[in-house]
C-alpha cells in the first residue's frame, strides 16, 4: 500500500550520490567553479531510522520546481551560515532543474573561507555535497527485500534552501521522516487489522 501526505515543517539534511567536479578559469582573476547534480527518480543509499527501519529515498523530478520560483538557495561551507560560498540571488550559484537531476554551479569566493574550500577540494580532502531542504510533500510504501521490509520514501514536493560541499556526506535520522514513516506505519497495520477482521467475518458467514 502507499500513503501519500503533506509533512511538517522541518529542516532535513540529505547527501548527493555524487563527487564534486572542479574547474579554473584562467587568469589572475579567473573563476573558480565546483559543479554536482542532484540525481531525480533514483535511489538513495539504504537508511538507517531510529528503530532499525531501513528506508530508501527517492527525489521525484520538478520536486523543487515550485520552491526554485519563489526561495533563493544558498551555498555554504559545510551547512555553516556563518561561512557563505554564493547564493542564487547574487549569481555565485546557479541552479539548474532539469528532467533528470538538479545541477548547480558554485562560484568559489576569494575569502579565508572560499580558499580554504577550494584548497580542500582540490586536493580531494572534501569531495561530497550535502542539500539542506524542508519537505512538504511525500508518499510511503513498502516492499519486501529478501527476508527484511524496505520502506521507500517518494519526495514529491520540497522547499530547497541550501547546498554544501562537505568532507562527511550523510543520511541523519530525523523527526520528519521518522514521524512520517510512523503514519505510514499505523496506515498499514490498520489495513491488516480490517483485512483480518473482514475475514474473520467472512469465516463466521460460513459457518
Amino acid at each position: 500500500m502507499e500513503l501519500e501526505k503533506k509533512t511538517t515543517q522541518t529542516k532535513e539534511i540529505r547527501a548527493l550520490p555524487a563527487t564534486l567536479e572542479v574547474r579554473a578559469s584562467e587568469g589572475e582573476d579567473g573563476k573558480r567553479t565546483i559543479t554536482g547534480a542532484i540525481k531525480y527518480d533514483t535511489d538513495s543509499a539504504d537508511m538507517r531510522d531510529w528503530y532499525g527501519d531501513t528506508i530508501v529515498e527517492q527525489i521525484s523530478a520538478g520536486a523543487f520546481a515550485d520552491s526554485l520560483k519563489t526561495r533563493e538557495v544558498v551555498g555554504l561551507w559545510s551547512h555553516d551560515t556563518a561561512q557563505v560560498l554564493g547564493n542564487t540571488k547574487s549569481g555565485t550559484l546557479r541552479v539548474f532543474d532539469g528532467a533528470k537531476e538538479l545541477r548547480f554551479e558554485l562560484d568559489i569566493p576569494n575569502t579565508t573561507v572560499g580558499n580554504d574550500a577550494w584548497e580542500l577540494i582540490q586536493r580531494g580532502d572534501v569531495d561530497g555535497v550535502s542539500f539542506g531542504m524542508r519537505v512538504t510533500k511525500d508518499k510511503w510504501s513498502s516492499e519486501k527485500r529478501e527476508d527484511k521490509r524496505i520502506y521507500k520514501r517518494l519526495i514529491l514536493n520540497a522547499e530547497l534552501y541550501e547546498i554544501s560541499p562537505v568532507a562527511f556526506p550523510a543520511y541523519p535520522a530525523n523527526e520528519v521522516s521518522a514521524r512520517s514513516l510512523e503514519d505510514f506505519k499505523a496506515s498499514e497495520q490498520r489495513a491488516a487489522d480490517q483485512y483480518e477482521k473482514e475475514k474473520l467475518l467472512m469465516e463466521l458467514d460460513l459457518i
